[in-house]
């Protein structure tokens, strides 16, 4: 049993480089999904040409989806492995599976093997999730808890701009063209992971986990590296000490029973955001280049130019809200999102099947939409990283992306891809409903359930297993 100070000091500390240097070395994971969606998102087109892939869009939208299953697979696989073996461990390794996979991408020759490729980097990037949201959430301020995260889970809109541009470049017919251009996005990737896998040795291994698994004398120096990197002082008073008990990972039947029996309405709230963020991204992103190559016409080489406004509205969403949710609460603001979002969107794609658009108004349409929900889906992931025990974090956030995703993400690429196949704005439209009507309805739900964790320790929030201290003050909402 350890008796330790190290949360209140972490949640104390002064904003400094260290902190910039961590959210940069662990954000990068989703600009690299960004990047790889963007990437499939801006050559979708490309690909069924007969000199590239020959695809066809049904096979371009299950491409999209297998590589949602490999993001489940990969969450729930590697999430157990970062609260048994710790999250740096995990970091690095999910980064490797994804480069790998991304260079082999880049010498697929048919849709089995460019399918297997995307499968696989899903894998690697699934495991991001898990172990960069609980090493991140452990590591920064509560203060400042809610704008960063969701600056980092929107920084996959860097990606995506990143990946637009590369597309715009590389498909150039005066650089690479279309039928090596898409190979050489692939590869790019990969270099920059590569990179990033160099950067993140440094970041040390949270000293939250370390005092779950009874390694106090670890966690201490590292603490105490971080508060004289920062020049924060060490001393916190004694009533904001924890009281952890080293156990045994928590067994599957445990971590049932905590979200199933304890905090059953968070499980809900946490299940609704992830399902329908999930299917509204998804069902959208995945097939954007069909819309505007089918509807409106737009030569497939130039697809990337109109990502790029779209990225815009999705990064600066996250970015210009994210303080709003530790200001205003998690609760108003998720619940504000998620209700505008699905408002937008419907009204957008009324807008889309009446025929008032032309391809720069709907992505103009698009870019508000998604201002908004960039904000909504970044939330969800703050959720489930905030909301549950330090020992259950990661597979908890595991769990419910598998979940959410398999269920909202999974089928929403195919199921796009078949109505836009169809022809009929009609049918596209009715996609988009499905869509608005998801998120409006989670909206309502966590209005009414969800927590109230702005500024609040993670230990108050939700105790660790181990911990023998209850939450004495701060009444959370459940």
């Amino acid at each position: 049993m350890v008796h330790s100070d190290i949360p209140a000091r972490l949640d104390r500390l002064p904003w400094s480089r260290w902190h910039w240097r961590v959210v940069l070395a662990l954000g990068i994971a989703w600009v690299l999904d960004g990047l790889e969606v963007t990437i499939v998102g801006s050559v979708g087109g490309v690909l069924e040409r007969p000199d590239t892939l020959g695809l066809s869009a049904t096979q371009v939208g299950w491409a999209g989806s297998l590589y949602v299953a490999g993001a489940v697979i990969g969450a729930l696989v590697f999430g157990r492995m970062a609260d048994r073996l710790g999250r740096k461990r995990l970091f690095l390794l999910t980064l490797a599976v994804y480069m790998g996979a991304s260079v082999a991408t880049a010498f697929t020759t048919g849709f089995a093997g460019f399918a297997a490729c995307r499968f696989v980097t899903g894998v690697g990037i699934g495991g991001e999730y898990a172990a960069i949201n609980s090493a991140i959430d452990e590591l920064i301020p509560a203060r400042v808890r809610g704008r960063v995260n969701l600056a980092i889970n929107g920084s996959f809109w860097l990606g995506a701009a990143l990946g637009a541009l590369l597309s715009l470049v590389l498909l150039d017919p005066r650089v690479l063209g279309p039928v090596q251009g898409w190979r050489a996005g692939f590869l790019l990737g990969a270099v920059l992971a590569l990179a990033i896998l160099l950067v993140r040795r440094n970041v040390p291994e949270s000293p939250r986990w370390l005092l779950a698994h009874g390694r106090a004398a670890e966690a201490e120096r590292i603490v105490a590296q971080i508060e004289q990197a920062a020049g924060s002082p060490a001393a916190v008073a004694a009533a904001h000490t924890v009281t952890f008990t080293r156990r045994a990972v928590p067994t599957l039947a445990e971590v049932a029973h905590v979200l199933l029996r304890r905090y059953p309405e968070r499980s809900a709230v946490v299940l609704a955001l992830m399902i329908s963020q999930a299917f509204f991204y998804n069902a959208i992103f995945f097939t954007y280049s069909l819309v505007l190559t089918r509807f409106y016409g737009v030569d497939a080489e130039r697809v990337g130019l109109f990502i790029l406004p779209f990225a815009a509205g999705n990064l600066l969403g996250p970015l210009l809200l994210g303080p709003l949710f530790d200001r205003v609460g998690r609760r108003r603001m998720i619940a504000t999102t998620y209700a505008l979002s699905g408002v937008a969107l419907a009204l957008t794609g009324l807008a889309f099947v009446q025929g008032l658009f032309d391809a720069a108004t709907q992505t103009l349409a698009w870019s508000v939409v998604f201002f908004l929900a960039s904000a909504a889906a970044s939330s969800a992931y703050l959720t489930v990283s905030e909301v549950f025990p330090l020992e259950m974090r990661a597979i908890s956030i595991s769990i419910f992306y598998a979940v959410g995703t398999g269920i909202g993400g999974f089928a929403a690429p195919a199921f796009f891809g078949a109505l836009i196949a169809s022809g009929s704005r009609a049918n596209v439209f009715m996609g988009y409903a499905v869509g608005a009507a998801l998120v409006i309805v989670a909206a309502a739900i966590a209005w009414r359930w969800a927590v109230d964790a702005e500024r609040k320790p993670l230990e108050l929030i939700a105790p660790p297993l181990g911990s023998q201290d209850q939450p004495r003050s701060g009444c959370m909402r459940d």
